[in-house]
Order: structure tokens, then sequence, then C-alpha cells
């Protein structure tokens, strides 16, 4: 029996064991790839991820990457914002009680009326009334003691062992938010402590901002032991005259000129309040050592505070408890109320408890959970998620049957962006040229090459239709731009049945002859025309290249591709020695001053170091740009941004190329979702169905138990055998010593 006895002692030892843990593992309480506890999936929290790293700056001052903005926008609160649901984009009050027009005076200080010439105007004054009652959320820098002094100023000795998270503090308290806290904030741009990216704009613009940064850097020398530490820097106890509070709720803002595209920066966290509490807490020594600043754990009073924070890991947006509510919209642009987006009109946000991001290194795993239902939306501050799944739907019916079967939302937005190919105005060839016949020869060579590429093809394939063909430089959510039939370009197009359709090469041939190239060779020398395209990729050969090339040999042109290292491709814009490139711009905010500006003479790379890549120059361009900037929203300046819109379709010094698409991907049960990356504080209007999420992830997720039963029976009958098997050789050897024991 010494057999059998072994074959049981390892299905006790070994078998037994494997089969439970498989059982086990079926029966375990939920998936082991969940981001989260079983249960919590029904909790009002919404779910999404992070790729790469942690955000690197939360201070309002310093974060300008868009991995940051759902943390600082949802956290900081500027004075103003925009509407979520408007097109066009549309300024409402944050913080500030309403959105009022500034006063305008000339050189001597004389108050001047509101319509004055630009020219005119040598200051515009901003007074923007601050709601009161806006507290700022539970934080340990404004927590008082019984005497009432700051509990943590100074720190006591050993006090902040063991701190390295603000829900490390015990104690927390909270004020309310004054104008003084704006004017701190605005005096930290121009601290060299800060070096904030956005500090050579506003010192362009507000009153006496450089003369204070250059104040700053003069008051803030090192020390003369280092290693007695920096003191903090107290910013009360200087200003300017550019930024001012002229009460408790009341703040003045002094700009050079005239400016009406001003008011945009107040809706950017650059703007956003600090407490001079804070600066002061952070500054303390050993803070930075255990990773405790404004980039680690800011303090604002918006919908939300961060209530949790592991690096490269785990944040978590918590409902700020001191967040008065903010209305959601009650109107949108056509098709909002059809989407649902206006069921919850008038009510208070924030709607979601908390938030939860939790980091993703690969984007399949992330992909996996998302349609597992554990990722309400993939990732929060991207576009391009949305984009891929719509690409993928239209690719495959399978994964377009599985979306549809899971109720995923996959919507889409044209964005304030633009990507053109330019020419360079300086280049004797496909520039503005020298004399009027001349101009007029290579203005037809332009536009015959842009009849003869054709961006619809281009969209299909290189955007996979996640792109809409520009027609002008302005793009859609911009006043100024028009749709169809307003807005063809009609040196490119024609308008059939309300569609523009690209005119026929026949057409580009002709251009090309008038221009003095018939059949793409020089008319005097009958050499072939080539035309040179400067790029950053530093391979000469592409898919899209090679799609560059076939659309000019369309019209017997020959592309020659110049493909160099970045910094080279960098150098040759500065020079103005590249012929044609691709170039692109993402809005700073939503005025066509943003876009138009990009054309300006004035702003001429070569000349000043601009942002006019193509180096163009029209004087009457420029001149309606003059009057155009000056100008508040309205029907006058939508006039003018027609005109000029006019003008550059006619000279061409850029193939308009498109608007890319911005595209949202969202779960069944997430409400109120509107995909737009002009709208940063997005989080807060969103709606989530925990009820509905965790029925769908016990359906999707429901562990299928009959192939550990078929394992089991298969184990067991495999067992059998072997027992059986063990069993006839013992018998066997049993008989055999038996036979031999009554052998004489």
């Amino acid at each position: 029996m010494l057999a059998a006895a072994a074959v049981l002692g390892w299905l006790r030892t070994r078998a037994a064991p494997a089969l439970a843990v498989a059982l086990l593992a079926g029966c375990s309480p939920g998936p082991v790839n969940s981001p989260y506890a079983q249960g919590r999936e029904g909790d009002n929290i919404l779910y999404t991820a992070f790729a790469q790293r942690s955000p690197k700056y939360l201070d309002p001052a310093k974060s300008y990457s868009t991995d940051e903005t759902p943390f600082t926008y949802s956290i900081y609160e500027p004075l103003y914002g925009y509407d979520y649901l408007a097109r066009p984009y549309k300024l409402v009050p944050k913080t500030a009680a309403s959105i009022d027009n500034p006063v305008y005076y000339d050189q001597a200080g004389q108050r001047l009326p509101q319509d004055a010439p630009g020219e005119q105007v040598a200051v515009s004054v901003y007074d923007i009334r601050i709601k009161p009652g806006i507290k700022f959320q539970p934080h340990p820098a404004l927590a008082r003691g019984a005497s009432g002094g700051y509990r943590y100023w100074p720190l006591a000795p050993g006090e902040l062992e063991h701190k390295f998270g603000i829900d490390d503090f015990p104690e927390t308290g909270t004020r309310e938010l004054l104008a003084d806290d704006y004017v701190y904030a605005f005096r930290r741009l121009a601290s060299p402590r800060v070096a904030s990216p956005i500090y050579g704009v506003m010192a362009e613009h507000i009153v006496g901002l450089r003369e204070y940064g250059e104040q700053l850097k003069k008051q803030d020398q090192p020390p003369a032991a280092p290693q007695a530490g920096r003191a903090w820097l107290d910013l009360r106890q200087s200003g300017f005259d550019g930024v001012q509070a002229l009460g408790p709720h009341t703040l003045r803002i002094k700009v050079k000129g005239k400016y009406p595209q001003f008011k945009y920066w107040l809706a950017m966290t650059f703007t956003a309040p600090v407490p001079w509490e804070a600066d002061r807490f952070y500054q303390q020594p050993g803070m930075a050592e255990h990773n405790l600043s404004f980039n680690t754990w800011p303090l604002g009073t918006g919908p939300y505070m961060l209530s949790a924070s592991i690096p490269n890991r785990r944040h978590v947006l918590s409902r700020n408890p001191n967040f008065r509510g903010e209305p959601y919209p009650c109107q949108g642009e056509p098709g909002d109320a059809a989407a649902g987006l206006l069921a919850d009109c008038g009510k208070l946000t924030p709607f979601v408890d908390k938030v939860v991001f939790t980091l993703e290194k690969e984007s399949v795993p992330l992909m996996g959970k998302f349609l597992q239902g554990y990722y309400d939306i993939p990732q929060a501050d991207r576009g391009d998620y949305g984009v891929a799944m719509r690409v993928a739907a239209g690719d495959s019916a399978q994964k377009a049957s599985l979306y549809r079967d899971h109720g995923i939302q996959l919507r889409s937005s044209t964005e304030a962006q633009v990507y053109y190919l330019g020419f360079n105005w300086r280049d004797p060839v496909v520039g503005q040229g020298d004399t009027p016949e001349q101009r007029e020869k290579n203005r037809k060579l332009r536009q015959a090459v842009g009849i003869a590429f054709n961006w619809e093809q281009y969209v299909s394939i290189f955007e996979n239709d996640e792109a809409q063909v520009a027609y002008g430089p302005v793009p859609p959510g911009v006043l100024g731009y028009q749709d169809l039939p307003q807005g063809i370009n009609s040196q490119i197009y024609t308008l059939e049945d309300g569609r523009a359709v690209r005119r026929p090469l026949d057409y580009a041939r002709q251009l090309l002859k008038e221009a003095g190239y018939p059949e793409g060779r020089e008319a005097r020398t009958g050499k072939p025309l080539i035309l040179h395209f400067d790029s950053a990729g530093g391979m000469g050969s592409s898919a899209m290249l090679d799609w560059m090339r076939r659309q000019l040999a369309s019209i017997n042109v020959e592309l020659e591709v110049r493909a160099t290292d970045y910094n080279r491709f960098q150098d040759k814009m500065r020079s103005g020695s590249a012929q044609m490139f691709m170039w692109g711009w993402v809005a700073d905010y939503p005025d066509a001053e943003n876009f138009l500006f990009l054309l300006y003479g004035p702003n001429a790379k070569v000349a000043t170091g601009g942002e006019n890549a193509s180096n163009y120059q029209n004087p009457e361009f420029d001149r309606l740009f003059e009057q155009m900037r000056f100008l508040d929203d309205g029907p006058e300046k939508a006039a003018l941004v027609h005109r000029m819109i006019a003008i550059v379709q006619r000279d061409a010094p850029w193939m308009f190329g498109y608007f890319p698409k911005s595209g949202g991907a969202y779960q069944a049960w997430v409400g109120n979702a509107k995909p737009t990356q002009m709208v940063r504080n997005t989080l807060q209007f969103y709606r989530i169905d925990p009820a509905l999420r965790a029925q769908k992830i016990k359906e999707w997720n429901t562990p299928r138990w009959w192939p550990l039963w078929l394992l089991a029976a298969v184990f067991a009958f495999g067992a059998y055998l072997a027992w059986r098997t063990a069993r006839r050789r013992d018998r066997a050897t049993a008989l055999a010593h038996h036979d031999t024991a009554r052998r004489p």
C-alpha cells in the first residue's frame, strides 16, 4: 500500500491546496485589477487615471501643463471663467460679482468715453467687485490657536516630524476671500523665487509690474551665510500701482493702453488668489524637505481640495466643504438639450463628492479597465482617448458593437487650435515678390498649390476624420468664425448644394500657367518647378511626406523635403530660410486676435522674433488688425474679422489646414459630459449614477464558474485514475511477495 499512500499524500499536500487556491480565486470578492476596493463602485466618486508622472506644478503661478489643469482649475478660482456649454466661448464671473468694462484714461489722466479710439487710451482701469462670503478650503496655514494666533506659525521644534501631507496636520482653519489675496497673487508672479512662466506677458501689460519684478530681484539677495537659509519674502511689505485693493472686496488692475483681451487672462489660474498665510506657512524650514509646498498641496476656494496624494500612484480631490456651490448652466449650443446636457439647469455644482486619479503607465491596461467599468473617464485632461475609440469603432464592427453594448459615450468637439502649411513671405518663389507683376504671379502659384493640396484627404488619412478642414485661420467657437456658406474660401473652393467642393486640378494648372510655370516648368528656362518643404522630423521619407509629394505631382510640381533636427529647423525659421513648413497654434484664449496676430506684420518672426512664422506683410490687414484688437466683442469686431479673413484667403500666405478635434470617452453613467480643451474646470459639472455603475461592473465582470467546476471534475477523475493505478500496483507487489514466500 506504499504507492497508494504516496499518491494520497501528494493529493493532500499538493493538489488539494492548488484546487483550493483556484476555487478561492474564483470566489474572490472582486477582480484583482480593480483600482479601488470592492463596494466603492456604489459611492458618488468619479474614477479616472493619469499617466507617466504626478503633476509637477500645482502652484497657480507656475502651473502651465495640460496634465495639471484638472487639479488647478478644480482647486483654484480665478476672477472669471468660461460658460461650460456656450459656443462661441463666453466669459462668466467666478469669484467676481460681474464682468464689467474697464474705464479708459488718456495720457493726461482724463477719463475717455467707452468708444474712444484705442490709440488715445493710455491706461485701462479694471475695478472688479468680488463676491463677499467666499471661503478658502480648510487648511493648516489658516488654523488659529486658542489665543487667536496662527497655530502652525511658527512651527515648534520637531513639530514637522512625520508630517508629509496636509492631512498630517490635525488642525485646520479658513477665512474669507479678500481682494488682497488677488493682490498678493499678482505680486507672486513677479517674485524671483516663483519664476512664473507668465510673468513676461503680464509685465508687458500691467502698469508697474516689470519695475516691481526688478525691485524684488534686488531685494531678494541670498544670505551671507548659506546655512542660515533664506527668510520668507513677505510680499505685503511692498507693492506697485498696477494692482491694488480698494477695499475688502474691490480689486483694481491698471493695464497699459487698451487691451480688451486682458479679461481672458483673468480666467486663467495664473491670476487665482493666494493667501499670504499659506505662502508664509510653506516657507518655514523643513517644508521643502517634506515635499510640502503650493506645488504639492495647493490652497484655493474652488469646488474641490486635494485630500490625498501619493506621488506617482494616487491623488484624490474631495468636495471643498466651504464651497458655496455654483449653478449648472441653463443654456448651451444647438444639440445640447437633446444630448441631456441641460437636465441639471440651475442645480448647484459640484455633483460628485470625490475624484480619484490612479496612475496607469500604459494605455492598454487603462483601456482594459475602462471597458470593465472601473474608470468612468480614461483621463480627465486628455481628448485623444475619445478620438482613438471613435477611430477604432469606425475600423472595427466588433469594437463598435462592444462600445455600443456598453453604452459608452464618444463625443467630440472642434478645438480652438489650428494646423497650417505656411509659405515664407520672404522667399522669392512662394513669397510676396518684389514687383506688382511678381506678386500677382506668386499669389497664383500659392493658390494653385493650395487647390492641389487636398486637405480633406489629409484629414481622412492622417487625422482619421477627427479634424475639421479649415477655410480660414479662425476656428469654431471663436467670435468671427463663419460656417458655410459665408465662411467658404472661394479662392480654393466652390459651393455646390451647400457643400464646399475643391476647385478642379485643371483650374490649378491654369493658375500655375499664369504664374509663369506652364506644365510645372519655368516658362523662361524650361526647368521644372521644385518647391522645398522643411520639416523637423529628421527623416525625408514618411507616409505623410510621400502623400504631400503626390499632391503637388498632380499639377507637375516637384516637392523636395529638407528634413533636419528640431534645433536646426528652428534656426531656419528664425532666419527665414525655410520655404514651406507645417506649423500649429493652440489658443491661449478664445479670441480671434489670438489667431490673427499670427499674420500681423509687426509680429514677423525674422524681423521681431514674433509668432508670425510666415513673415506675412499686408498693410491693409495690419491696419484692420490694429482696429480689431481694440474692439470689444460685437458685430463691429466680427465684421472686421471677416474682412481680414477674406484678405488672407486671397493672399494665401497659409494653406489653412485643419482644426483638430478633441474627443471624450465617457461611461453610460457619466452625465453632463461635453469634451473641451478650453474650459478647464469640467470636473465640477460631471454627474455620476453610482447604482448603474455598480450594476454594470457586476454584469461585465461576473466570474465564470463552469471552467472551475470542469477543472475540478478533471482533477477528480485524474486523481481517481491515479489511485486505481497505484492500488493495482500495490496488489501486484503484494501477490509477488506472497508467491515468493511460498516457494521452497
